[in-house]
């Protein structure tokens, strides 16, 4: 996959991840400085999965946030798309160095938003994304 393909489908992404907070949280995350999160329990579980992430424990990160999800809050939800666009704004180089893909985060999206019940939403924003 070429470099502009790769960047190509970072932007489609984010535009996916963009798109659902809108539509679910009425939050653009163009506006939302560092996904800045107002309770303290939410801020400190972003902040400990950003920081693996930066560690390049990026296997690690997510199965942290999965194990910790909570179906039943909704605000999880947005952690969690949060945290994919996190990851998303890695570069493929840096993905790739820790065995990571884009496939895996738009997988993490679609798997997230099938657990809120929200899988019909998310399946129809990223149908035009092509990572086979």
């Amino acid at each position: 996959m070429s470099m502009i393909e790769k960047d190509y489908i970072m932007r489609l992404i984010y535009e996916v991840i963009r798109t659902l907070l809108r539509m679910i949280f009425h939050i653009d995350i163009d506006r939302k400085n560092g996904y800045l999160f107002e309770e303290e329990q939410y801020a400190q579980r972003y902040q400990t999965l950003t920081e693996l992430v930066d560690r390049g424990e990026l296997d690690e990160a997510e199965n942290r946030l999965m194990k910790e999800l909570n179906v039943y809050e909704r605000r999880d939800l947005e952690l969690a798309l949060c945290f994919y666009a996190y990851l998303n704004e890695k570069d493929s180089d840096y993905l790739e160095a820790h065995d990571f893909s884009r496939k895996e985060i738009a997988q993490g999206i679609r798997m997230v938003c099938r657990l809120f019940g929200y899988d019909t939403l998310a399946e129809s924003l990223m149908d035009e994304i092509d990572l086979e």
